[in-house]
């Protein structure tokens, strides 16, 4: 007998939490997402005809379509249950459309957080499907298809295939080029401080530092050595006398609890975690995983919101378990205002249960999925906790005129820092000396002063977390948008990571250049963020979705026109590295490939040197004091990439210069206290303690303790980095590599094959001859690649 009721979710996780919570009247299916879309071998939009969309069945999920059509036939009621935003809405939309569903079957319900109450009341209240969210998606995903599929071609004939643009890229890509660009242009200013070492009358007083500030009550600065020295002319044989103490208690409050951006963001400083892989692991814990004693559960709330809005209940429990485990000082509710303009459709993202510690679930979940759900559990219950209270005590001291400042601080009451301190982007090192016991009119003794040269640092670079964080500031995109639109200009290559930082290429630069020139409007960040305040519009029903279209297409064809017209092919410069052809002298330049950046000789073809990119490290060679590379190189063995350390002399043309030292080891930027070689640590994620290499140091770790699993022999640094495989481009070069690569492992590789599909006892020959087939398969990109997530 046919169950009563069909409730479709998008994904099989989320389906088996939601199918216990409701029972056997339920059905759960998951639809996987979307299944019907614009087409991908064509725009898909009737532009003639006021803008109307053609949407089709997705290929390849037929059997699910078929499926979903049986169980909603046989059902009394459907719920569309796909998640809370626009893009589910829509999911739901097309749903309704595609499975042929009468109004009085279909219900919609949204679930903020997977956990029985929740679930079970959602299905009590069931909705009608928003058309004004549901035409807010559209507006968007036809505007990002038009752009993509209209302007992509004109950056594949005039620039390069592969490329793309959008209306959140390109302005993204903007934004890291500006900064590269603010940061080049940067000019230094020279600018000194000034510390008078000081001590109190009484000899067992502990000394301290205090700052120069100024002279006759007005802030100076310091803009030279000379300015310098003349204060300390002043100063020199003067009384030092303490004129005013002030000793008061400073309070920091605790963060708000994460939205989409603030998750990104810190989870990148705090757990360097690209954006895509925090929200793949956010939507794990928000679907659902199995917790011993408590069968499946949703750990945290919708992770794709910009709200700071808790439920009251959320409050409340929060409140009851900071009393139970910290006592009632520490506990103190706040309630946080969503800034203006935000979507307040869901709460802040926080755990579903704050009584599921990160420490009780720990055993049930994946150390990335511990890791962030920690970093959720932590912020929520800190954000309702008490402020921490600073004992700080500032202190002015004068001589000749001029005033010396000196200031400390120290924890008097821990309050939300007892479970969570925010991270920061840029780790500033703030010293303070201790401070005595000193009381005014008290003459201190004048020890020496310290002086040091300092120059302005220009802004820093991008980081993931800045760049979103930027991105929400001018209001450019959307919760939903921020993780794709970072990978997909790494993806592209417009910007390149660098440690952590992002970099323009030179294919960025020209590919923004074109924008700014031909396309002023797309590339603007201000259009960019009136067109998301459009958006908005439309999801509140205040503005038509085609008239949104209207007002942008009419710009954007004229202007298309006139590029192709205008424009002829333009050549992307190479980007030269310092790196040393070793066959021919010359200086080597970055090429992309199939596989990425890589290294090649500019002299091709007489020279076809080619070798991975390379990275400087800090520190020097201990054998020859060059500088220290990062390398990466292809195991022989298994295929895999990894990442190996070395002299720069270690290719060298000149015999007596070359040097052979590699290492798995990190270089740090710490010399060792006691012989002066730089230090290492071991590779890994996580903190590492730096330990010195010199054999004849008292510091030497030798290379047993430094916990490393041993390996064989053939797979030492130096031996498998001789074996490295020549990087591939997909220029002539790079492809005349491959080619004969492929016609050299053809006999092998077929050989292997057969080999491991009759032998099914080997497990590593069949896993050989499955990647050997997957090689094989190439992948033709469409005009998809070209399109904005």
């Amino acid at each position: 007998m046919a169950k009563q009721s069909l409730v479709i979710v998008e994904s099989p996780a989320k389906a088996k939490t939601i199918g216990k919570y409701l029972g056997k009247d339920f059905e759960v299916k998951a639809c996987m997402g979307h299944l019907r879309d614009l087409p991908k071998s064509k725009t898909g939009v009737d532009v003639e005809n006021d803008f109307e969309p053609v949407y089709k069945p997705i290929k390849g999920k037929e059997d699910i379509i078929s499926d979903l059509k049986k169980s909603a036939k046989a059902a009394d009621t459907v719920y569309l249950a796909t998640d809370p935003d626009r893009e589910g809405e829509a999911i739901s939309w097309h749903l309704k459309q595609l499975l042929d569903l009468p109004d009085e079957k279909t219900k919609r319900v949204t679930f903020n957080e997977i956990t029985k109450n929740v679930v079970q009341e959602s299905i009590r209240q069931p909705r009608d499907i928003d058309q004004n969210l549901v035409d807010a998606q559209q507006a968007r995903r036809i505007l990002d298809r038009l752009v993509g599929y209209e302007l992509s071609p004109l950056l594949w004939k005039k620039i390069r295939r592969g490329l793309s643009a959008g209306r959140v890229q390109s302005v993204a890509t903007r934004m890291v080029d500006d900064r590269d660009r603010e940061i080049e242009e940067f000019q230094p200013e020279e600018y000194w401080t000034l510390d008078a070492n000081l001590l109190g009358a009484d000899v067992k007083k502990t000394p301290f530092a205090a700052r120069y500030h100024g002279k006759n009550g007005k802030k100076a600065e310091l803009k030279n050595e000379e300015a310098v020295n003349a204060v300390v002319r002043e100063t020199e044989g003067e009384p030092f006398v303490v004129q005013t103490v002030k000793r008061t208690d400073k309070q920091r409050s605790p963060s708000p609890p994460f939205t989409t951006s603030t998750l990104q963001q810190e989870a990148s400083r705090k757990l360097s975690m690209t954006p895509r892989r925090t929200m793949a692991i956010a939507q794990q814990l928000y679907e659902g995983v199995d917790i011993e004693g408590e069968g499946t559960v949703g750990l945290i709330t919708y992770m794709r919101t910009d709200s700071l809005r808790l439920s009251e209940e959320a409050l409340s429990a929060a409140k009851e378990f900071i009393v139970g485990r910290y006592g009632p000082a520490y506990a103190e509710t706040h309630r946080y205002k969503t800034k203006a303009g935000a979507q307040d459709g869901h709460e802040a993202i926080r755990p579903s249960n704050v009584n599921l510690t990160p420490e009780q679930v720990k055993k049930d979940l994946t150390g990335e999925q511990y890791r962030l759900y920690r970093l959720v559990w932590s912020r929520f219950v800190a954000c309702q906790m008490s402020n921490a209270v600073y004992d700080s005590v500032s202190v002015e001291i004068t001589a000749g005129g001029h005033a010396f400042r000196a200031t400390s601080s120290s924890l008097k009451f821990s309050g939300y820092t007892a479970v969570y301190e925010e991270g920061k982007d840029e780790e500033k090192e703030e010293r303070e000396s201790p401070l005595p016991a000193l009381r005014e009119g008290e003459t201190l003794a004048l020890r020496d002063f310290s002086k040091d040269q300092h120059f302005t640092q220009p802004p820093a670079h991008y980081t993931d977390a800045s760049l979103i964080r930027a991105m929400e500031e001018q209001g450019i995109g959307r919760p939903s948008t921020y993780a794709p639109t970072v990978s997909t200009i790494l993806d592209r290559e417009y910007v390149i990571k660098d440690g952590k930082y992002l970099r323009i290429t030179n294919l960025g630069r020209v590919v923004t250049a074109l924008m700014k020139d031909k396309f002023s409007d797309i590339a603007d960040m201000k259009f960019t963020a009136n067109m998301e305040e459009k958006l908005d519009s439309v999801e509140e029903g205040k503005t038509p979705w085609k008239g949104v279209l209207r007002d942008f297409y009419g710009d954007f064809e004229s202007h298309l026109r006139q590029a192709e017209q205008d424009l002829t092919r333009i050549k992307v410069p190479d980007e030269v590295s310092e790196e040393i052809c070793p066959e021919c002298g010359r200086n080597l330049v970055v090429k992309s490939g199939r596989f990425g950046r890589f290294l090649a000789c500019p002299g091709y073809p007489e020279c076809s040197f080619t070798m991975p990119l390379v990275v400087a490290m800090p520190g020097r060679c201990p054998k020859c004091g060059g500088r220290i590379m990062k390398r990466t190189g292809n195991s022989k063995k298994t295929g895999k990439q990894y990442t190996y350390y070395c002299c720069e002399h270690v290719n060298s043309r000149d015999e007596a210069n070359k040097c052979d030292f590699m290492t798995w080891d990190v270089p740090v930027k710490d010399d060792c206290p006691v012989c002066g070689h730089t230090m290492f640590k071991k590779a890994g994620k996580g903190f590492k303690k730096p330990f010195c290499i010199n054999p004849v140091c008292p510091n030497f770790l030798p290379e047993d303790k430094r916990g490393y699993p041993k390996k064989p022999a053939a797979e030492s640094a130096a031996e498998t980095a001789e074996t490295n495989e020549t990087a591939e481009g997909t220029d002539e070069q790079a492809e005349k590599t491959a080619v004969k690569k492929a016609a050299a492992k053809k006999p092998a590789a077929k050989k292997n094959a057969a080999k491991a599909a009759s032998k099914s006892t080997s497990k590593a020959a069949a896993k050989t001859a499955s990647k050997t087939t997957a090689k094989k398969k190439t992948t033709v990109k469409t005009k998809k690649s070209a399109e904005e997530d």
